[in-house]
Order: structure tokens, then sequence, then C-alpha cells
């Protein structure tokens, strides 16, 4: 395989007889099965030749002992590499540019590694605090995902303690919890803050409960007041969609993608997950009609198929999509070709808002189903059908849309401002 990409045989020599040359060559034979462009290759290959000369000069005797010096020739790398890095973020790149081919490579020739990078996270707390997750799983029943969000927030006031030097839960106090708060507080809104509230509140009621603190902390913390129709849903104008629309450049393979993947954003108010989770059976193109399955509401919608979202969606079919047969609808443009996350799919929106100068509180896809919703409410739906189309669980999810009447607010600042008895 290394000669379909190295011209020169005296390259491809110096390939195989280096140290690591027989998994290199195995390395590119799988670069080549899933599709990564030839630059890649070309970059990736000789990064591998000196990392595997950089172990061996610095005592590497075999592959099982490779894992330990990916971190000093990262670093090394690095180093030589990043003199016209403007920023910190600039140097990441070149960082995982130089570890992420060294990884995967250890994953095809040292098959413990896979566990060894995959290993999951000690849970926080696991020490001065061992029966918390169980107690989350076996006494209150907690699903996995809420787990997760448990085990986020207690990382961060686990790394939190270390920064102050606080080693001892029993040296926990209320002035300690209430500066982690308010740290927190500096990246999180008032509705997000409620969540790591409630994580310390449950953690402290266990803390007690098991006398591994004196004081009950969890009824010392207050969540943010939030009150109900507070906020302003962030809905960007028509205009702007257009503007939006007409950012997106579609004679690229990613610009074709995005300009669909907006268009199901802003037609049906989907949710990022829920374009994430299409798939080419999603689409009945006999009856022009698209599924949506496994909503948040817990049922299925059916939309008839808009022309222009079918045109777009075609369009990237024929001419973006990879050759896969994977049954997803959206695929990563890069190699290796994978479906898109929700994240992902987010991101691609906020990116484009940004991109457009659109100026949005929390760019994402949840702007344009915002959008969705309240092109709907101007145009005088009733909110029950509205809820239905958008899938809201609940009447008060759509009823804070009808706070934003722009067509009556119109009118009001039009009259001469005499109040009528």
């Amino acid at each position: 395989m290394l000669d379909r990409y190295f011209i020169r045989p005296s390259t491809v020599d110096r390939i195989r007889n280096a140290w690591l040359g027989e998994p290199i060559e195995l390395y590119v034979t799988w670069l080549h099965e899933n599709n990564y462009a030839a630059r890649n290759i070309f970059f990736r290959v000789p990064l591998l030749v000196q990392f595997g000369i950089f172990a061996q000069n610095h005592g590497a005797t075999s592959r099982e002992q490779l894992p330990d010096y990916i971190d000093g020739f990262v670093t090394a790398w690095v180093k030589n590499h990043s003199r016209w890095c403007r920023n910190a973020s600039d140097r990441r790149c070149v960082e995982n540019a130089a570890r992420n081919p060294i990884i995967q490579l250890l994953k095809i020739i040292l098959p413990d590694y896979i566990r060894d990078v995959n290993r999951i996270p000690q849970d926080p707390f696991a020490i001065s605090a061992p029966g918390f997750f169980s107690y989350l799983h076996q006494e209150r029943g907690l699903q996995e995902t809420t787990i997760y969000q448990y085990r986020h927030y207690l990382h961060c006031f686990e790394q939190y303690l270390k920064t102050i030097g606080l080693t001892e839960l029993h040296a926990l106090s209320t002035p300690i919890v209430s500066a982690f708060i308010t740290e927190c507080s500096q990246r999180l809104s008032k509705n997000s803050l409620r969540y790591p509230v409630g994580v310390l509140r449950v953690f402290f009621s266990y803390l007690y409960r098991e006398q591994l603190i004196t004081e009950k902390l969890g009824q010392c913390i207050e969540a943010p007041q939030r009150y109900r129709l507070a906020n302003i849903p962030r809905s960007i104008s028509w205009d702007e969609v257009r503007q939006l629309l007409i950012g997106v450049d579609q004679r690229s393979t990613i610009g074709k993608r995005d300009y669909a993947l907006l268009l199901l954003l802003v037609t049906y108010g989907l949710r990022a997950r829920e374009v994430a989770a299409l798939t080419l059976d999603s689409i009945d193109w006999k009856r022009e009609r698209l599924l949506v399955p496994e909503r948040k509401a817990g049922h299925t919608s059916v939309y008839p198929l808009s022309p222009v979202v079918g045109e777009a969606i075609i369009n990237y079919l024929q001419n973006g999509r990879p050759k896969t047969k994977d049954r997803a609808l959206f695929f990563r443009a890069m190699a290796p070709y994978r479906p898109l996350t929700w994240a992902a799919i987010s991101q691609r929106a906020a990116h484009h808002l940004r991109k457009a100068d659109i100026q949005v509180p929390r760019a994402g896809s949840h702007t344009l189903r915002h959008t969705c919703v309240q092109r709907l409410i101007d145009a005088e739906f009733p909110l029950k059908n509205i809820g239905d189309y958008v899938a809201h669980r609940s009447p008060d999810a759509t009823e804070v849309y009808t706070k934003v009447a722009i067509e009556t607010l119109r009118k009001v600042a039009l009259g001469n401002g005499e109040l009528i008895s």
C-alpha cells in the first residue's frame, strides 16, 4: 500500500526499514480503507517514523513500551513546530495533530492499548465517598444519563477543592461551597446553574447520612430564582434566516450537507438529536413525507416533505454524502466517515449563525427551532397545533412564545400613544 502513495522506491524502502515500518504499513492500509485523503497519509507517515526513532533513542525495546513515550514525543514535536502558533488554541491543534495518529497506530498494533485509551475514568470522590454512585444507582434508581451529569459536576467540584488545597471532606464549609457556586455562575446561566446546585444538594445529603460531614450543607445551598416566562425566546427574524441560508456555500460537500441541515431545523423545528437520528428510511420519497421517530414527547411525527428541503437533501445525497452502507442520513465530511452527532449539528448551526453575523444568545440548533415556533405564532396558528408540530411535551413550552407578539407590538408603536379606557 505504501507504493500507492509514495512514488520513489527509496522513500518506500526507508519507511519499511524503520523500526515501526511494518506497523506503519498496516496503518496506511487502514487509512486507505477508511477513505482518508492522501494529504493525511503524507503527513502522518513521516511523523510516525520520527516517533519510532524518538522512542528507540530514548530506550524503547518493544512495541508494548511505546505508550510511555507519547507525551515526550508530543512535547518535543510541539516545541519544534509551534513557532507560528498565535495562541494556546493553535498549540493544541499542533499537539492533537501529533498525538492522534500515534494513538490510532497503537490501537491497531496493540489490542490491549484500546482498553487503556478508552478506560472509564475514576468516579469523583471515589476514595473519600466510595458508595455515592452505587447509592444513585441502587437507592435513587437514577438513569445513566442523569448519573453522567452527577459525575460531570462532581468532577468539577473535586477539581475545585484540589485547587484550593482542601483534601478532607469533613473540612467542607458553607463559604467554600458558596465560592464554588459563585465560580460556576460566571460561566453558567441561571437556568443551567440549578444543575450543579441540585447535584451538590444530593451529594451533601448523602455525606451527612454517612456521617462523612457534620453539617447539613445541602440545606445551605439555594438555587437562583427563576421566574416563569422571564426569558425571551432566542429566535431570529425571517430576513435573518434568508441571510443565514444565502451565506452557505453549496459548492462544497460541507455546504451541501449544512444547507440541508439548516433547512430541516428551521422548517420543521427539529431538535439536533432528531436530525442526527434521521436515516435514509426516514424519507418517503414516493409519498413525499418526512418521518421523525422517537421524539422527546414520546411519539413519532410525519411531515409533508417540503420541495425546498427535498431538493437540498437530494443534492447532498447525490453530490455530498460519502459512499457507505450505513443508513444514517448525515455524515462527517472527512474520514473516518461517521454519522454526525447531535453536538456536531448544533455546532454547525452556531458556525453559520456567527458567519452570517447574526447576534443571538447561545447560538445553536435551538435558535432555528425557536425561529420556526415564533413564525407559527406570528401566523396565528393555535398553540395546541404548534406544540404538536414541534413535539412540545406540555403547552407551557409553547406558551412562552406568546409574550413576543411582534405584530401587536408594531400596532402599538404606530399608535398615538393614548390610552383607551
